[in-house]
């Protein structure tokens, strides 16, 4: 399954009368928000908590070690677990 990152329709407002975001406003949000990448010192094993095939660059690694993605949502109900070194 290939999910690519979708844009707002130009075509319509993207609040309601209230001011609220509309569904395509949140999940548009939502996408953007899970694309970008999150920076520390160290792995982020068992202190960074994150969505699901989030990424996450250690701006203190050295070659071969500073990206990781979540490729468990959690582990034992951890979401601070679950974080593989590409």
């Amino acid at each position: 399954m290939v999910v690519r990152q979708t844009t707002l329709t130009t075509t319509r407002p993207i609040v309601d009368s209230t001011g609220t975001p509309n569904q395509e406003m949140r999940s548009w949000s939502l996408q953007v928000d899970l694309s970008i990448k999150i920076l520390g010192e160290g792995s982020p094993e068992g202190v960074v908590e994150a969505e699901q095939w989030q990424e996450y660059v250690d701006t203190n690694g050295t070659t071969g070690s500073f990206k990781y993605i979540k490729a468990q949502e959690s582990v034992l109900g951890d979401r601070t677990k679950g974080w593989i070194l590409l």
